[in-house]
């Protein structure tokens, strides 16, 4: 099924939120986000959520890395892990953390390899970008804060990391919410041309195909972040301190090498490990995902992205698609944290 959610119309949504913010997780799931009749909310908005902060992150040693994540809520409470995306940070989450916390979840936020407080443990370790590395780096984490099972929901580089875990390790994705749906891809399956149009769309992975590119985003990485916030959610009216809030996570000194490595890995340019050879012959088959799953597109996204019909078949359990309209661009936890909220609730009561 459908739902439309009117980002704009906020004020319905805010009760909404609250009210799932004041009952027990269990108990709101059944609910759903709905249209809102109500004005939109003022531009001026978006500067002032720009303020909102995580309290004092915090490290584990997970795998190879040293992760720095942000948690919220009860310890006990039933699991969330919320994964940003490329180039973007766990500020994406910084308003939704909040809601889910007053739902009585344990919300854990990560930084992904290569992004913000998240370092390597050794520095002879390869700085690999390729899929499966980071599904693996998201159940080293699950495993060192002792989560058996979580709901875990994502965009962008984080829904595909979502979906890789929900596809291989189905016990440990109690349910899923992911942006854009079925994001798993294969080496072999992107060698195949796309239309001129949709090659157009992914301009920066050619870029970052050659050695000027990679000179090009090191030397240029804020701006050429900026710009892909613009072009991904052309009608998301962000500030100046809400993308220099998350533009620090770009400093890692890994993050170029991991950025320019996932891409160049997806055309098969850059050599993944081999440690990861099994799991990316099985993700290569596509393996379809039975956990219980809502999907999210924005109306405005400007990203590469299918239309939900092309990946509906892929979830075989319990499935629901949401469409955010009123604007929402690539970043649907930043640009409409509520109803994101929301739906991870949902998910979980699938």
């Amino acid at each position: 099924m459908s739902d439309e959610i009117d980002h704009p119309r906020r004020s319905f949504l805010g009760t909404l939120a609250l009210g799932a913010a004041l009952a027990p997780f269990g108990a709101i799931g059944g609910a759903r986000a709905q249209t809102s009749p109500s004005p939109a909310a003022p531009a001026a908005a978006t500067g002032q959520r720009a303020q909102a902060s995580f309290a004092p992150l915090k490290r584990i040693t997970a795998g190879v890395l040293e992760v720095g994540y942000a948690e919220a809520g009860p310890a006990d409470g039933p699991p969330v892990l919320l994964l940003h995306g490329w180039p973007y940070d766990i500020h994406s989450y910084v308003e939704v953390a909040p809601i889910l916390a007053g739902a009585g979840c344990r919300v854990i936020v990560p930084y992904l390899r290569g992004y913000g407080t998240t370092r390597f443990l050794s520095e002879g370790t390869p700085r690999n970008g390729q899929q499966a590395a980071l599904a693996r780096d998201l159940i080293a984490l699950m495993d060192a804060l002792k989560i058996k099972q979580a709901v875990i929901a994502g965009y962008d580089w984080g829904a595909r990391t979502a979906n890789i875990v929900a596809a291989l390790w189905p016990e440990r994705c109690k349910a899923m919410v992911s942006v854009s749906g079925y994001l798993i891809g294969s080496q072999e399956a992107n060698k195949a041309p796309l239309p001129p149009k949709a090659e157009l769309q992914w301009w920066y992975q050619y870029y970052f195909a050659t050695e000027r590119g990679q000179a090009g985003y090191a030397k240029y990485t804020h701006d050429f972040a900026h710009l892909i916030w613009e072009l991904a959610s052309p009608k998301w009216a962000f500030d100046d301190a809400t993308f220099a809030r998350s533009a620090t996570a770009f400093d890692n000194p890994d993050h170029v090498a991991i950025s320019i490595h996932n891409y160049r890995w997806r055309l098969s340019l850059a050599a993944g490990e081999p440690q990861y050879d099994e799991l990316e012959k099985r993700l290569a088959t596509f393996p379809s995902i039975g956990v219980p799953t809502i999907t999210i597109e924005g109306d405005a996204n400007g990203a590469p992205h299918l239309e939900p019909a092309a990946y509906a078949k892929r979830f075989t359990g319990k499935y629901e698609h949401r469409l955010f309209t009123g604007g929402i661009g690539h970043n649907p936890p930043q640009e409409a944290p509520q109803p994101f909220a929301q739906a991870v609730i949902d998910a979980d009561r699938l």
